[in-house]
């Protein structure tokens, strides 16, 4: 029967897998490429790879997990779209994980004192915007996704209670306007990480909080603009 939970992580630059046991949640093995622009090439032998190092097959998913967005559009089409395909493939379950509570999530399993806290994981959207939320350390969401830069002034109540873990790759857009608040701390080189998708797509598939597999769709968060090319050019 199969038993294993592929996670994969798209949302970045950073292309990235994982593997857990779907019965017991043990983590068999992870694998990332830090390469830029390396989903669409690298991505199923990543999977391939890992699977076969682990000791099995790809018959042996019980379930596949993505990395939901916001992030990268390309990165999270490419994602949804090979975990749509093995799903399809394959007749398991598809599970979305937010990337954002993904990162909170993380940052929250390994921090000393994680209720202490407050955590806001910004993703660089380009230009002056950030992605980000705000999260309680058991994964309460205070403040829901938003592309935007959130300035001392809508943090100041936040601050007032408790501190703030600001991490990811936008956090540096906003650590120049509150570096001296004391309940702020920033965190460096954090990550979206493919094992914090599995971790928690492990409780989504308990609570069977299954994906319409061909329906499904990544939370870009805003539209994405394209240009249409003008006659001639």
């Amino acid at each position: 029967m199969p038993h294993l939970l592929l996670s994969l992580e798209t949302s970045s630059p950073i292309c990235a897998v994982a593997l857990h046991q779907l019965a017991t949640g043990r983590l068999l093995g992870q694998t990332e490429l830090r390469l830029d622009k390396s989903h669409s090439s690298h991505l199923t032998v990543l999977i391939e790879q890992l699977v076969i190092n682990a000791g099995y097959q790809l018959a042996d998913l019980g379930a596949v997990a993505v990395s939901d967005g916001p992030g990268s559009y390309t990165g999270l089409r490419i994602g949804a779209a090979a975990a749509k395909g093995l799903c399809f493939a394959l007749d398991v379950p598809l599970l979305a994980v937010g990337t954002l509570p993904a990162l909170a999530h993380q940052v929250a399993a390994r921090t000393a004192r994680a209720d202490y806290y407050l955590y806001a994981p910004m993703l660089d959207a380009r230009r002056d915007e950030v992605y980000t939320a705000l999260y309680r350390a058991d994964g309460h969401e205070i403040a829901p996704p938003a592309p935007l830069l959130l300035t001392p002034a809508v943090l100041a109540e936040q601050f007032s209670q408790q501190p703030v873990l600001f991490f990811g790759s936008g956090a540096v857009k906003l650590q120049v306007l509150i570096e001296d608040n004391p309940h702020a701390v920033f965190l460096a080189d954090v990550q979206p990480s493919a094992v914090s998708v599995g971790e928690l797509a492990l409780v989504a598939f308990e609570k069977r909080q299954f994906q319409d597999v061909a329906y499904y769709e990544p939370f870009y968060l805003k539209e994405v603009y394209t240009t249409t090319p003008r006659p001639g050019s």
